[in-house]
């Protein structure tokens, strides 16, 4: 019997690329990269979720999520500190309004656009949760090892998430040009993106222990 039935992988694909492509504070990222500073910015913050990923899962695989869930204390401590970056992200976002710009002297170090990626998926527990949640309901242990599944489903999730959030940043620095000459728009688009950033974290304060 093989690990990975077409049916159950083609079913799996199709879910994941609806959450792949959902809002949220990861390809927002992307994307503002891609308007800023264009497609290589944005890939290494794609790059940067996909690491986010591939880290919840090894988390999932092995158990830590479960702990994170199973006490308080431990799940209160990741909420929090996803929480605040996420909103401290937001709130610098709408203060300075420098998440999308057009400046070469303000954009930032592609470095640090990759931790920036990576930190705004590891320090959001909504993923973990996720994945705890999502991948195991492809799994069977009638097929072979759990392990094993979970984090091959998670290697697709991660490198999905990458070349979506990709994508989603080249063409959005397709509209840079546009976006430069209207800075109205770029405002706009700062304030949007701020608040977005801003409700994730609120939204993650509200989750609950269990999924």
């Amino acid at each position: 019997m093989t690990l990975f039935p077409p049916e159950v992988l083609l079913a799996y694909l199709v879910a994941m690329l609806i959450v792949v492509i959902s809002p949220g504070p990861d390809n927002l990222l992307a994307i503002s990269r891609g308007l800023s500073q264009g497609p290589l910015a944005a890939a290494l913050s794609s790059v940067g979720a996909g690491i986010g990923i591939i880290v919840h899962s090894l988390a999932a695989t092995f158990g830590l999520t479960l702990i994170i869930q199973t006490s308080p204390a431990a799940f209160w401590l990741v909420k929090a500190v996803g929480a605040a970056y996420l909103i401290w992200l937001g709130i610098k976002a709408l203060r300075s309004r420098d998440l999308i710009h057009f400046e070469p002297a303000r954009r930032q170090p592609l470095g640090r656009v990759f931790v920036t990626g990576v930190l705004s998926n590891v320090l959001n527990p909504k993923p973990g949760l996720f994945v705890l949640a999502f991948i195991p309901q492809f799994v069977s242990a009638a097929r072979g090892p759990v392990a094993e599944q979970m984090l091959i489903y998670g290697v697709i999730f991660a490198v999905t998430t990458t070349i979506v959030f990709s994508v989603l940043g080249a063409f959005a620095s397709r509209l840079s040009a546009w976006l430069a000459r209207h800075p109205r728009s770029v405002t706009g688009l700062n304030l949007g993106a701020g608040l977005v950033l801003v409700g994730a974290g609120l939204s993650i304060l509200g989750l609950q222990r269990r999924v």
